[in-house]
C-alpha cells in the first residue's frame, strides 16, 4: 500500500502525517515540501492526526501511535529513545541527552540525530535544547519557539 499524506493545521503552519493503515511513516514540518493524498485516510494517519490536533489545542501531552520502523543507526535509535522520555514542558540540553545515552561528548551527535528524526513532536526533538541557547530546529526557531511555548517553556 502507498503512504497516505494529510495535513493538521497549527498556528506556526501545516503538518504533514504520512503512514498507511498500520504505521505512520512519518511527520513533515511546516515548510517542508509534502503533496496530500486524496481520500480518506487510513486508520493510523486519521489516529496521528487526531491526536497531534489535541496537542496542538493543548489537551493531549502524550501520543499513542504506531510509528514504523525506519532506517537508523543504533545510536540514532538511542537518542530517540530518550527524547520520548523527556517529560512534556520540560527540556534537555543537548549534553544532557549525551550523557543519557552514554556517549558524555556527543553533544553535535545528538543534534545530528534530533534533526533527522523522522517523526517530529512524536518524538519531541523540539525539547532539547543548547547550554546556551534555544538550540537549532528543523522547522526553524518559530516552530521550536512556538512548541515549547504550547507546553509552558518560555526561551
Amino acid at each position: 500500500m502507498n503512504a497516505f499524506i494529510t495535513n493538521v493545521p497549527s498556528p506556526v503552519g501545516p503538518w504533514g502525517v504520512e503512514g498507511t493503515a498500520d504505521a505512520v511513516t512519518a511527520i513533515y514540518q511546516p515548510g517542508e515540501r509534502h503533496a496530500t493524498s486524496k481520500g480518506t485516510p487510513p486508520r493510523a494517519v486519521k489516529l496521528a492526526a487526531t491526536q497531534l490536533k489535541e496537542y496542538f489545542a493543548g489537551t493531549r501531552r502524550h501520543f499513542d501511535v504506531v510509528m514504523s520502523d525506519v532506517k537508523a543507526t543504533e545510536f540514532q535509535r538511542d537518542v530517540w529513545n530518550a527524547l520520548v522520555e523527556i517529560p512534556y514542558g520540560e527540556v534537555r540540553t543537548y549534553g544532557d541527552v549525551a550523557l543519557g545515552v552514554g556517549r558524555p561528548l556527543a553533544s553535535r551527535a545528538v543534534g545530528n540525530a534530533n534533526h533527522l528524526n523522522p517523526f517530529p513532536i512524536l518524538i519531541p526533538c523540539h525539547r532539547v535544547v543548547s547550554s546556551t541557547g534555544i538550540g537549532g530546529y528543523g522547522g526553524g526557531d518559530q516552530v521550536k519557539r512556538y512548541l515549547l511555548e504550547l507546553e509552558g517553556v518560555h526561551y
